[in-house]
């Protein structure tokens, strides 16, 4: 068998898709950097090349077969580089199928799961290398009880992490291939998620998002167990206690969005009044083809639900454009419902048919691409200006900003909603808690500045200090 070279050392991973793919490819770059590999700068300068693929709409899976063509080019070139497949497109199931379309391809890996690559590396013999070992010895020395490692570019420059909390998704959607490609749920059991939480903050992570293809599900898998809202309470127990700032999660369901986890939000200082809750469309029939459980009355009257329980909360939403038979009339029942509740971010996508899913065998693709493109403008259109009128409300308005990283000559950061704000400072402000004065704002993001330090609260002083 081949055996790595001892300065193949570096690895470089693209990244297509959603935030679990995100929490993923993290948790690769930890397992290789144990292994005493280092990010690469750019994809010439790798030894070991990942794309971590997402296939929930035609055009995110042909942006991951593109990359694997450009990376068999260079596997032509340079035929002792390393290239995985990983995530979504590799699914759960057999991938002899891909092997046969891609040769080239060393490791699959399935979706979160980064140990096929980690087998690999260890029987091609890269753990031969003493410096590469020395390297990984001290690593693990300095950070021996840590679950997961941060790559060693983001350990002390990481503001957010995410942490998954139940892989895999039972619910399916008509459309959605989710179930198909990641399995079943999965929940991850309250110890292993806290000490995740509490590595993330040994390593100066402040903000934790909490992830689930359905996250308030979290725990239906598991007989008598905990769910969403107990989780969130021990989370911000430890969290709080290491460092944590802030704690969000997603991406939530309508039917399991009780009055018990939104008393949770509203209860725990440090969970953010941020709720992402799809809707997908505004027609009773649409909902009903899409298998999603609920009514667009029943979705209005959680929306008053959330906003009566967390003040000044941000609500945002997932739309599908053009499914299977929607007519222009039930169309514009989605666009009245989004004009009606005015949320605060609108994810729009065309529908694209998803191989396996129940509309795709089932459901004639029968609105035309054109169509669906002016559907997709027109709630676009109707989402910035919606955007604009409502952070409009922040204009003259002090709000404490969770600074990420600089940006240009300005520091970008969030507020506890999670919208965008930028402002100029010339002290270091990452990962510090800093209050700010919004001058503009726009649908996308604001501006604003720095009041007096004198002005600043206490709790604020105190943090800038420590």
């Amino acid at each position: 068998m081949k055996r790595v070279s001892t300065q193949q050392n570096r690895y470089f991973i693209w990244t297509l898709g959603c935030q679990m793919n995100l929490a993923d490819s993290q948790r690769l770059a930890s397992e290789l950097e144990k292994l005493g590999l280092q990010a690469a700068e750019s994809p010439r300068d790798a030894d070991v090349l990942v794309v971590n693929t997402c296939v929930v709409r035609q055009g995110a899976e042909e942006k991951g077969v593109q990359r694997l063509h450009a990376l068999h080019k260079l596997k032509r070139q340079q035929p002792e580089k390393i290239i995985g497949l990983m995530g979504c497109m590799v699914g759960v199931r057999d991938p002899l199928p891909l092997r046969k379309r891609f040769p080239f391809v060393d490791v699959f890996m399935a979706p979160s799961d980064p140990q096929p690559m980690v087998t690999f590396l260890k029987e091609r013999g890269i753990e031969d290398s003493r410096a590469i070992e020395a390297e990984a010895r001290a690593l693990q020395d300095a950070l021996q009880d840590e679950l997961l490692i941060l790559p060693a570019h983001e350990r002390g420059n990481l503001v957010a992490a995410h942490v998954p909390i139940v892989y895999g998704c039972s619910h399916a959607c008509s459309f959605c291939i989710i179930p198909f490609r990641r399995g079943v749920e999965r929940s991850r059991s309250v110890g292993e998620i806290v000490a995740e939480v509490r590595s993330l903050a040994r390593q100066g992570v402040k903000e934790v998002t909490l992830l689930g293809q359905i996250v308030d599900r979290y725990g239906k898998d598991i007989p008598d167990g905990p769910d969403l809202a107990d989780l969130l309470r021990i989370v911000h127990e430890v969290g709080t206690a290491e460092g944590i700032l802030r704690i969000r999660f997603l991406t939530s369901h309508p039917n399991w969005m009780t009055d018990k986890l939104l008393d949770a939000v509203a209860e725990l200082p440090a969970v953010m009044p941020h709720i992402e809750v799809p809707v997908q469309a505004g027609d009773d029939e649409i909902l009903r083809r899409m298998k999603r459980g609920y009514t667009q009355a029943q979705y209005r009257a959680l929306i008053e639900r959330i906003r009566a329980r967390i003040p000044e909360v941000a609500i945002n939403t997932d739309i599908i454009v053009g499914f299977p038979s929607e007519t222009e009339a039930q169309f514009m029942q989605t666009y009245q419902l989004l004009e009606d509740l005015r949320l605060d971010k609108v994810h729009i996508a065309k529908y694209s048919p998803r191989p396996q899913t129940l509309s795709e065998r089932t459901m004639p693709d029968d609105v035309p691409e054109a169509e669906k493109e002016r559907r997709r403008q027109l709630l676009d259109e109707q989402h910035a200006r919606i955007s604009a009128e409502r952070n409009a409300q922040w204009l003259g308005r002090r709000v404490e900003v969770l600074v990420e990283a600089a940006q240009g000559d300005k520091w970008r950061g969030r507020t506890p909603q999670n919208k965008l704000v930028f402002f100029a400072d010339e002290q270091d402000r990452r990962g510090q808690l800093v209050e700010v004065e919004i001058t503009w704002t726009g649908p996308w993001s604001m501006q604003g500045r720095l009041p007096s330090a004198a002005a600043q609260p206490d709790s604020l002083q105190a943090e800038a200090i420590q």
